[in-house]
């Protein structure tokens, strides 16, 4: 289904942010030699992304496979500078992600990364609405309309004024996945965000992010525990 999302209510002349981004070089993230201290201890495979060298790049549409245990949301947090407890280096276009200063991270989170993590991190006392438009208003990406038709493509029109605490979870997932979108972006990173999904509404979330990226010309990271929800990605890797 094609809800022209790209369009909203920018017109042909931007986001908010879009309109005043100056250009700069596609994002690539770079994991070299990385090893988190919590996870030095346990034996990882010849083809995990600890310990060797992997990158992550604009337009790229990325699995990222691990069982229980083996970091996915270590990866998460320490590919988006919550987490600095590692060997290694990350880079972001070739600079050390541990030089970065509050300041320059503000502008990467806004203008470059945006994340869905595993606890969603939804604010509970605030509505759907709150939480939606708490983030749009600050980035002009979507209308109210344009927001209640994704919620409504997601089968979660009815929730619009309802708190987020009385949502069940996978109605918090389809919530922050729609959150992450309200924002211009070269990477999405997703922490398990269908877990609580069945395979039709795991779907249409995907169908929803891939017509976000192209519109962006921009990618994502998805980290599994093994099910690859029948898309066809631009590579898989392995933690």
């Amino acid at each position: 289904m094609n809800l022209n999302i790209e369009k909203s209510n920018k017109s042909e002349f931007g986001t908010i942010l879009e309109k005043s981004e100056p250009k700069s070089r596609p994002m690539k993230i770079i994991f070299d030699k990385v090893m988190p201290h919590p996870l030095s201890s346990i034996q990882h495979g010849a083809n995990s992304i600890w310990g060797n060298h992997a990158e992550f790049s604009k337009g790229e549409k990325i699995l990222l496979n691990a069982s229980s245990g083996k970091g996915k949301s270590t990866f998460t947090f320490s590919a988006v500078g919550l987490r600095s407890d590692y060997e290694g280096e990350i880079t972001y276009n070739g600079e050390d992600i541990r030089s970065f200063d509050a300041d320059r991270w503000t502008e990467i989170r806004a203008r470059h990364l945006s994340v869905v993590f595993q606890d969603l991190q939804l604010f509970p006392e605030l509505t759907v609405a709150e939480n939606l438009t708490l983030k749009n208003d600050l980035t002009g990406t979507f209308s109210d309309s344009e927001l209640k038709d994704m919620l409504l493509y997601l089968d979660i029109q009815s929730k619009w004024d309802q708190k987020c605490r009385f949502l069940s979870m996978g109605q918090q997932q389809r919530v922050a996945i729609i959150r992450a979108l309200c924002q211009p972006f070269d990477l999405l990173i997703m922490d398990e965000p269908f877990s609580h999904l069945d395979v039709e509404n795991t779907n249409k979330c995907l169908e929803l992010i891939d017509q976000r990226c192209d519109a962006l010309q921009a990618g994502f990271v998805l980290t599994t525990l093994g099910e690859d929800h029948g898309f066809n990605y631009s590579k898989t890797l392995f933690l």
